[in-house]
């Protein structure tokens, strides 16, 4: 269980609260706008209204006592920026912002940003891979030019074994799991035998997993 401080409740903050609530961590939710701040009260250990940009408010919530400060202001680039850099300031441990556009990402990090989430660009990357291809049925993105994908199984692998193809040799691609019936099963084995109503789970670079599975 961490230690959570969440700055903005508008839709995006509040579903990272609820996800965060699911999880089991405490979380102190702020945001500027009461409305927003009710919203989430069913979801977060404590929240309180105010400015993230002031001083002297975001000094008496004791920021350095978080395990993971996240900014989750959208619709005002300016007061997201002043906070993460306030929060910086104020000695966090970790600071995650969110951008939503290039320009902000690189602002956000030269200002005291640890990490930024950019959710419209990982959302799109993800819904271009996602639903131009009918055999992926899910994707993540990873740091450097890697990824793990949810592939339905090659035709021509069905009834050969993991041993037999030897993926990892021929393109440096790690299968991680197969999942048959929503079962995931990560026990992967060279004498692991591919079926026709299972899909794999792949890590590699996107370039070869790509090259591989002819996406």
């Amino acid at each position: 269980m961490k230690s959570i401080l969440l700055i903005g409740l508008g839709r995006f903050g509040r579903h990272i609260a609820m996800k965060l609530n699911e999880l089991g961590h405490e979380i102190l939710a702020v945001d500027i706008m009461e409305e927003r701040v009710q919203n989430v009260l069913d979801y977060v250990t404590n929240a309180q209204i105010g400015d993230s940009t002031n001083y002297n408010f975001m000094s008496s919530l004791g920021v350095r006592n978080f395990d993971v400060c996240i900014v989750a202001i959208g619709d005002n680039f300016q007061s997201s920026l002043e906070t993460t850099s306030l929060l910086s300031e104020l000695g966090a441990v970790k600071v995650v912002s969110r951008a939503a556009s290039d320009v902000h990402e690189k602002f956000l990090l030269k200002n005291g940003a640890d990490e930024v989430i950019y959710p419209e660009k990982q959302l799109a990357s993800w819904s271009a891979i996602r639903y131009s291809c009918d055999h992926v049925f899910d994707y993540i993105d990873l740091d450097g030019d890697y990824a793990i994908f949810e592939i339905s199984v090659p035709e021509k692998w069905i009834g050969k074994t993991v041993g037999d193809l030897d993926i990892r040799k021929k393109y440096s691609i790690n299968i991680l799991a197969v999942i048959t019936n929503d079962v995931l099963n990560p026990n992967i084995t060279p004498d692991t035998k591919f079926t026709s109503n299972g899909n794999l789970l792949v890590l590699g670079t996107e370039n070869m997993i790509h090259k591989c599975f002819k996406i």
